[in-house]
């Protein structure tokens, strides 16, 4: 057998005119440079050189007259550009309409690969075997803030809200700390019925940003009482539905967190709201056709709990798609004879707590749920009279999510292990709270080794299938390092069996998906896009002017200083508005409460 010649070796000459290059010819190609043969015909090419100078002199001369004649346009983003969305086939949709934005908050990517492969695994699926979101997909959401590459979920939502970008924390407020208006505020002051349902508090980012403002997201007591109508426009929602009773309730009253004694939930009544705070509540609802708008439903104290943990507390907290279906039938109900149809913000909302947890379990459950609530919407469209779309992007994605994990130096195997999630029954978060709970109760007295049994076969093996836990593992819950929580330890601990891969507790800047009902409607969304344009479609398609409702809002200055105090104190932090931040050298980690961002996640 002869032997294999090097990619590199020597060419045998040749002066038969073959193609074979000899090698002079095969250095120029490996360096680039002429050989001295070619050097030696570069007579009659020096006249074509010089026409091609002589134009590149031309050119250079008409683009800078173009230039002046035709100044560049400010690339400062629009805050509507309706006139120059264009539309697919059958063009814009006209008459009365509802629009179902539907927010999976903190979901990438690898959130729904993670998902798929779990949800393929555990119920013996074949590899084609998809989610129903991912039969919708249509393109991608670009996501950085005015402040930051990596946005939060304050910046995030008021750039769907109100189609403008801001900084990290603000709520429907523009760098300048003016309110900028929201597709909600403008469909309630245009005739449309309004809600907001999501399973963390109402009062979290995402659903602020569409029926509040707020300088700082942490200013959750000031969001509460705008929500409930103590808002320069009045009350703008119709319907909610979610968690945060604490943020409602006054000081006085046992089960509040807020900071004064003023009652919201009197407030709400006066403003016509009806009130439910308890799955009996939600289930005299009668899946919506028993609902009287204005309703407030407060099913939780702060957040309702993750599915993974929610499943087995069925009759107490109402699941994601079980709030997506009444609200869907209550604002259906409640618009069938008016010539506006509604506007409804649905919230997966804990898939970022998950993230920001390293959880995957309670990650691919969150998902699931989301999945089940985005298919309802779906079975509700079809089934309604009134025509609309359902959109649903994601604010950003949380955990820098990998579906992969190097556990060793030695170089990984290729593979990951969703039978590992399989075995878990709850969250860390739930298994966290149990270890507390039993710390300062049974086991507070207790000797360590009782304690470790107790670990081993309550959290570990009965909470996540972990029969193989190390002494180390089992001491760091024990014996928590004060920066690293055991709610992180739990999750840890899976993610490791499972080798799901995290980069970060906080966010991350990847583009995110976008799924729609319907291409035909949703066509301006095709392909990759700006947070900002989402923003903007939602209220071209209902024909909204929010630009009309940020100068109602705008007109609201009041004071000495003629500023927007009904907003809270734009000083409370040291908010960095505009523009990006440079490198501190902040490599080393800071201690476990300063996220930098100014609130929760």
């Amino acid at each position: 057998m002869a032997q294999e010649e090097s990619l590199l070796a020597p060419r045998v000459s040749s002066d038969d005119g073959s193609s074979i290059p000899n090698e002079e010819e095969e250095y120029a190609l490996l360096t680039g440079e002429r050989t001295a043969a070619e050097n030696k015909r570069r007579v009659w090419p020096s006249w074509r050189e010089i026409g091609v100078f002589s134009w590149a002199i031309i050119a250079t001369i008409l683009v800078i007259v173009l230039a002046v004649l035709y100044p560049h346009k400010s690339v400062e983003p629009q805050p509507h550009h309706g006139s120059n969305t264009t539309w697919g086939p059958g063009g814009k949709p006209t008459g009365k309409r509802n629009m179902i934005f539907m927010v999976s908050d903190g979901m990438g990517p690898t959130s729904l690969s993670l998902t798929r492969s779990f949800r393929q695994y555990t119920h013996d699926l074949p590899f084609d075997d998809i989610l129903v979101l991912d039969k919708h997909y249509i393109g991608t959401s670009r996501t950085r803030s005015s402040s930051s590459l990596v946005t939060d979920s304050a910046a995030g939502a008021t750039a769907f809200s109100c189609g403008r970008k801001s900084y990290n924390s603000a709520i429907s407020v523009l760098p300048d700390h003016s309110p900028c208006g929201t597709v909600l505020e403008a469909a309630a002051l245009a005739g449309y019925k309004t809600g907001l349902v999501v399973t963390t508090r109402l009062t979290d980012a995402t659903p602020a940003c569409f029926a509040a403002h707020a300088n700082l997201r942490n200013y959750e007591d000031l969001i509460a009482a705008q929500e409930v109508g103590e808002h320069p426009l009045g009350r703008v929602v119709d319907l909610m539905l979610g968690g945060g009773r604490c943020h409602f309730l006054p000081k006085s009253q046992a089960g509040s967190c807020r900071g004064d004694d003023h009652d919201l939930i009197k407030v709400a009544s006066q403003n016509g709201f009806d009130y439910i705070n308890d799955r009996a509540g939600f289930d005299s609802l009668k899946g919506g056709d028993n609902a009287t708008l204005p309703l407030l439903g407060l099913f939780a104290h702060g957040d309702i709990p993750y599915e993974i943990d929610r499943r087995t507390q069925n009759e107490t907290y109402p699941s994601l798609e079980e709030m997506t279906r009444t609200a869907l039938k209550a604002l259906s109900k409640a618009t069938e004879d008016s010539e506006q149809g509604f506007f409804v913000l649905i919230e997966g909302s804990r898939i970022d707590h998950a993230g920001h947890g390293n959880d995957p379990a309670a990650q691919v459950h969150e998902v699931l749920a989301y999945d089940r609530a985005f298919a309802a919407a779906l079975e509700f469209l079809e089934n309604d009279s009134t025509p609309g779309v359902i959109v649903s992007t994601s604010d950003h994605e949380t955990g820098g999510l990998a579906a992969a994990r190097q556990l060793h130096k030695s170089y990984p195997e290729y593979l990951w292990l969703p039978s590992v999630l399989d075995k878990a029954s709850h969250s860390g978060e739930y298994l966290a709270a149990r270890l507390k709970e039993y710390n300062s109760g049974p086991g507070k007295d207790a000797k360590d080794s009782t304690k470790q049994s107790w670990i081993r076969q309550n959290l570990l093996k009965d909470g996540l299938g972990i029969e193989d836990a190390t002494d180390k593992e089992v001491d760091s819950l024990l014996h928590p390092d004060p920066q690293v929580t055991s709610a992180y330890v739990f999750a840890d601990m899976i993610s490791r069996r499972a080798q799901v891969g995290w980069s970060t507790h906080g966010h991350s800047g990847v583009d995110v998906n976008i799924y729609v009902s319907s291409s035909k409607d949703a066509w301006p969304l095709v392909g990759n896009n700006e947070n900002t344009d989402v923003g903007n479609f939602l209220a071209d398609y209902l024909d909204l002017n929010v630009e009309n409702v940020t100068k109602l809002l705008q007109d609201t200055k009041s004071g000495a200083l003629k500023s927007y105090d009904w907003m809270g104190d734009r000083l409370g932090l040291n908010v960095h508005t505009d523009g990006l931040d440079t490198y501190h050298g902040d490599f080393r980690k800071r201690s476990a409460d300063d996220c930098g961002c100014g609130a929760a996640h």
